[in-house]
């Protein structure tokens, strides 16, 4: 099998480990030899009798294969003539970090296409989980979901923080409320909630809970760039959002995330914090850590935004043409569509039933011998993982409906420049397993 270097199979944490760089022609083969390696290692395919390091050196075009694997996600990117000049521009200032003009421009631009009162530039969401969790002097017990990317729960213990499981709503696969408050201790702080797959969380029912019990509540937004709920961004919600805008996110800056607060002072203090704790030039006032995004990282995201609506109004056609075209499978439910103007249509994920002719595994893998490479997300649950397991709160009979979602779950391919045969060639291999 041919793997197309330009489209490198998406992780949700990054992609192939990094490859040793060399120079010259037979050093640029050798690289793409361990390339094609690496990537069959990440797919679990085998290797095939034509390579992109051959197609190197018979002369041919890396990424042009007769049949390209279909990934989960591919990352969209701008025209490079659109951001040749932004580089060109940093190149000339040598401003590359450090709250530079296009950092300061591309956080006033957001807010604007957010319509959210402050943003905090990030190098990544992780980190700008763990600022803001620093930045609410959180302690004790954390309740969270389970089911969610490890992210969510590693930012809680890196931050000396326990997480409390409790399961999720059957039709949103976020948390449920009823079981948030009947976790509530005298040891819980705060709670960690995920708009799973950008579809809002009950937002009016965690927040009441919180007020009642004297709560702070951090969204994790990962997903959930541009998601309204009753007209205003459901980013606005709670005491924090964390935004993120990895490759595989509908916006993405190659890396990056944000922090969406209401407060400026509270704002202040989150750059702060990203900047090892300065405050000045020769002053240190708190710990912090270097979490700042970097020009160039900027700078993309100013080009993206240019783009930002039309990827959606795309995505949002794959999204339909995914219902129509299961709306009469056996055994196939899609969660609730919840409309063009709360969503954002980063993920199209499939629940298989037990009427389903065979296992959600079974499926995902005829799915790959096809070429297409459906994601798991979110299998196994976080609670299984071993840091986590030993937690009272992570006991499977616990959270069942995390656990069969866990199962059950399979996220279809779905991206900007997806073709519509091969979302109908998706469709067939569902309704045809």
């Amino acid at each position: 099998m041919r793997v197309a270097l330009h489209n490198p199979p998406p992780d949700p944490d990054g992609g192939a480990e990094p490859v040793p760089q060399e120079t010259g022609n037979a050093s640029a083969l050798a690289t793409l030899q361990r390339l094609d390696q690496e990537f069959a290692r990440i797919l679990d395919i085998p290797a095939d009798t034509s390579t992109a390091a051959e197609d190197l050196g018979q002369g041919g075009d890396i990424g042009t294969a007769a049949a390209e694997p279909i990934f989960v996600t591919r990352p969209f990117l701008p025209p490079f003539e659109e951001f040749e000049p932004l580089l060109r521009l940093i190149w000339q200032t040598r401003i590359l970090t450090n709250g530079g003009p296009f950092h300061q421009e591309l956080e006033a631009r957001l807010r604007d296409h957010l319509g959210v009162p402050q943003v905090a530039l990030f190098n990544n969401a992780t980190t700008a989980l763990m600022v803001a969790l620093r930045s609410l002097d959180l302690s004790g017990e954390v309740i969270t979901t389970p089911y969610s990317f490890v992210a969510t729960s590693h930012a809680l213990l890196w931050s000396g923080l326990t997480p409390v499981f409790v399961d999720v709503d059957p039709l949103t696969l976020n948390l449920d409320p009823a079981r948030i408050e009947a976790a509530i201790t005298p040891r819980t702080t705060a709670i960690l909630p995920v708009h799973c797959y950008g579809h809002p969380c009950d937002v009016e029912a965690i927040d009441a809970i919180a007020r009642k019990h004297g709560l702070k509540v951090i969204y994790d937004a990962a997903h959930a760039f541009g998601v309204r709920h009753k007209g205003r961004s459901v980013l606005n919600d709670g005491d924090l959002s964390v935004l993120s805008f990895h490759a595989t996110k509908v916006f993405n800056t190659f890396e990056g995330g944000a922090i969406i607060c209401a407060d400026p002072v509270q704002k202040d203090r989150i750059d702060k914090l990203k900047n090892f704790g300065h405050d000045g030039e020769t002053s240190v006032m708190e710990v912090g850590l270097n979490g700042k995004m970097s020009e160039m990282n900027a700078a993309l995201g100013l080009v993206q935004l240019n783009y930002v609506d039309a990827a959606h109004a795309r995505r949002r056609a794959i999204d339909t043409a995914y219902r129509k075209g299961l709306r009469e499978v056996r055994g196939v439910r899609c969660l609730e569509d919840f409309g063009e103007d709360n969503a954002n249509y980063a993920y199209f994920p499939i629940l298989l039933g037990p009427d389903y002719p065979i296992s959600r595994d079974a499926l995902n893998e005829a799915l790959k011998r096809d070429g297409i490479y459906p994601r798991r997300y979110f299998y196994p649950l976080i609670s299984e993982h071993p840091m986590y397991r030993t937690l009272p709160s992570a006991r499977r009979e616990q959270l069942p409906v995390a656990a069969a979602a866990a199962d059950r779950v399979l996220c279809l391919p779905i991206y900007p420049d997806l073709d519509e045969a091969v979302v109908a060639r998706v469709v067939r291999r569902i309704a045809n397993p």
